[in-house]
């Protein structure tokens, strides 16, 4: 059967699972699903024509031809840049389907003698409509880096059983099907390239429209524990949104995955900016918030970041002021320094462990502990609250947020780490205000027996 003849049977069972709709709306979920597939059987058949046309091209632009190779008649340089005009598609594209076609297509000797394709699997699998040339360029490619290391015949196997495995899988599952093979067909080369990927590590920052902007690019050795570290504080995040008090409430945690990992690398960062252990090459990097006094009583007004341009608001700079590895510095109206913070006025890393003890990680929504920082309920430059464990409770930065920002309350029932802390909605949260448990204990069967709900404060 002719390549054609395989696109026009494909286009048909396209027409069939269409049926009389007029657009995709008016089709049912299992018409959705029939057209999907026919529709994806073919583009496969039209890949296989596409390449095998890109194998003609190539041959028909061979150098010795000169002034009357094919694309320069027709006024392109190389056939790339013809097929990428014609088809609309990038010439980086364009030359990835001459690749495949020249791989894919039937060779010959000195002598005229046909040969087979350099690589019959992947030829056979494009002509039975069971890969894509997206897919077929990804495995042709890591071949030729390994053809010479690995041999003809553990070249030959590594095709097919790539081939095999790839069928039926998106192209970013045989990206990673494909490194694993490499690592298989080249194993002495796997360490001069992870050399290569580490020279090549970066990252990088700058200052634009308001936002400081981050570009990393890391070996995959280096960006181990940074993957496992936000991975888990996104599953951490959904976990806690599963089991919210009420995950409907108009503050509820609603951030998108991108959000929680940016939260994520704010709250290591900070932590480790508050950490005592040794051997961490910090130089006493600290971060200083400085803001006038008449804008911290009155709230308004701004405060600014050392090493940073942006300025932010009051509200974010007590915020911040509550993190042990922050420092405020409060000036006066002639610019004299009136307050500095001291980490030692925050919590230590007892009463911390003693939060912990009680809160059980955030108190709100029961993130882990290393997701968290310790708090002043009552902050302790605008209302000299005292850092004792009466006013401290442990937050993650969402549920700091809409502390913060929502007009929530939050109470200490008792002293000590067997305290309670209890949350009350603003109005708009619940009309009623009533106070909800916190902390570990909200999880404490037998503490639910013997809970006395705060008064509210008059």
């Amino acid at each position: 059967m002719s390549k054609l003849t395989a696109l026009h049977e494909a286009i048909r069972s396209l027409d069939a699972a269409w049926g009389d709709a007029e657009e995709s709306n008016e089709f049912t979920k299992d018409q959705l699903i029939f057209v999907a597939s026919a529709l994806a059987a073919v583009h496969r058949r039209l890949d296989a024509v596409e390449v095998d046309v890109a194998a003609g091209l190539a041959r028909e632009s061979r150098p010795e031809l000169g002034a009357e190779s094919l694309p320069k008649q027709q006024g392109f340089r190389t056939p790339a840049k013809m097929i990428s005009t014609t088809m609309g598609v990038s010439t980086g594209d364009a030359a990835r389907l001459i690749k495949v076609g020249e791989s894919t297509a039937s060779r010959s000797d000195l002598l005229g003698a046909r040969l087979p394709a350099k690589y019959p699997h992947v030829r056979r699998a494009l002509d039975a409509g069971e890969l894509s040339a997206g897919a077929a360029g990804v495995i042709i490619a890591m071949l030729d880096r390994c053809r010479i290391a690995a041999g003809a015949e553990r070249t030959a196997e590594g095709e097919r059983v790539l081939v095999e495995s790839a069928v039926g899988l998106g192209l970013d599952e045989v990206r990673r099907l494909v490194v694993r093979a490499e690592a298989w067909l080249d194993p002495d080369g796997v360490e001069p390239r992870d050399e290569e990927r580490r020279s090549q590590r970066s990252l990088t920052m700058f200052e634009r429209d308001g936002f400081v902007h981050l570009n990393a690019k890391l070996d995959a050795e280096a960006a181990a524990p940074v993957v496992a570290a936000l991975r888990g504080s996104v599953s951490a995040a959904f976990v806690a949104r599963k089991d919210a008090v009420d995950p409907d409430a108009p503050d509820a945690d609603r951030r998108t995955v991108p959000m929680i990992q940016a939260d994520a690398l704010v709250a290591f960062c900070a932590h480790v900016l508050g950490c005592d252990a040794k051997g961490l090459p910090l130089a006493g990097a600290t971060v200083v918030v400085r803001m006038n006094v008449k804008d911290l009583e009155s709230g308004l007004g701004a405060a600014t970041i050392d090493g940073l341009d942006q300025p932010i608001s009051i509200a974010a700079a007590r915020r911040m002021a509550a993190d042990g590895g922050v420092i405020p510095c409060v000036l006066g109206g002639d610019g004299e320094i009136l307050e500095w913070g001291r980490e030692k006025r925050l919590f230590t890393r007892a009463q911390r462990l003693a939060l912990v003890e009680r809160d059980g990680g955030c108190a709100m929504c029961a993130l882990p502990p290393e997701m968290t920082r310790a708090h002043h309920i009552r902050w302790w430059r605008r209302d000299a609250g005292p850092t004792d464990l009466a006013n401290g409770v442990l937050l993650c930065e969402t549920c700091h947020h809409r502390i913060h920002d929502n007009g929530w309350e939050v109470r200490v029932d008792g002293t000590g780490p067997s305290s309670k802390v209890w949350f009350i909605p603003p109005p708009y949260v619940d009309p009623e205000q009533k106070p909800r448990l916190g902390g570990r204990a909200r999880f404490d069967i037998r503490a639910r027996f013997d809970i006395t709900v705060p008064p509210r404060a008059a």
